[in-house]
């Protein structure tokens, strides 16, 4: 079994929201996950990502490897300046 980080497609017709989960490879884009691990909203200007980044760490360190697009996604949310709370 072959864990991978990737996309599910959520949300409206045309109006799109993404969860990222660790799932088998050999499920459905939008099947049965592992765990949710962070969300993809491309709908704001820039697009709001968010990762429960303990989880994340932890699937990479286990071996889970990201699609292209959440690699992608991965190395924005890093490289960006964290927002004070």
């Amino acid at each position: 079994m072959a864990v991978v980080i990737r996309l599910a497609r959520a949300g409206a017709k045309k109006v799109p929201y993404y969860h990222v989960v660790a799932t088998d490879s050999r499920n459905p884009r939008d099947g049965k996950f592992i765990e949710a691990i962070g969300s993809y909203d491309p709908n704001y200007s820039p697009p709001r990502v968010n990762f429960n980044e303990p989880r994340l760490q932890h699937w990479l360190k286990v071996g889970a490897l990201p699609s292209e697009t959440v690699a992608d996604l991965i190395r924005r949310a890093l490289k960006a300046p964290k927002a004070k709370a």
